[in-house]
């Protein structure tokens, strides 16, 4: 189903916000920056997303949704697409978790290489960055929360790996 808005989004549940215009801030994990955020349609098979993926920590994540977002490029360069997997992880959650940043690290580093850069080339997309989210809670996109816990990565894809990138 393609709707018909400025902002799309595949999502697993529900209709798919989108980052408020000129973009969101993003924080937690190894770094933290911001980021211009247009996303644009990127419909992931309900199936994949709705299915429980086991990581190195022992949680169970799911695919909340997937976005990509055109970032400006270095001066005089075009924009970079960004592809964003957000997860939930609820066993990230501060009090009640048992998943430490830490622990959750070594998660984003495979979910990227061996979930964000397979989806990307089966559908024929190369991305200048893939950023791994978690979050306890399912949440829209750029929106804060200070009860929620996220963890973000952003990766460079290099051939069939993921090269950690500070942002």
């Amino acid at each position: 189903m393609i709707r018909s808005s400025r902002y799309q989004t595949a999502r697993a549940t529900c209709a798919a916000p989108a980052a408020p215009a000129g973009g969101a801030r993003v924080t937690g994990g190894r770094g933290c920056g911001y980021l211009a955020a247009i996303p644009f349609a990127l419909f992931a098979q309900a199936a994949l997303a709705a299915d429980a993926i086991a990581v190195p920590s022992g949680q169970l994540v799911t695919l909340a949704e997937v976005l990509l977002d055109d970032a400006p490029g270095q001066p005089g360069q075009p924009p970079q697409l960004w592809a964003r997997f957000r997860f939930l992880a609820p066993q990230i959650a501060r009090g009640t978790g048992t998943v430490s940043y830490e622990t959750a690290a070594p998660d984003m580093d495979h979910l990227c290489g061996t979930l964000a850069l397979p989806y990307l080339a089966e559908h024929g997309m190369t991305a200048a960055r893939v950023v791994i989210s978690l979050s306890d809670r399912e949440l829209p996109f750029g929106a804060q929360d200070p009860e929620a816990t996220q963890f973000f990565e952003a990766y460079r894809p290099d051939g069939a790996a993921c090269m950690w990138e500070a942002f």
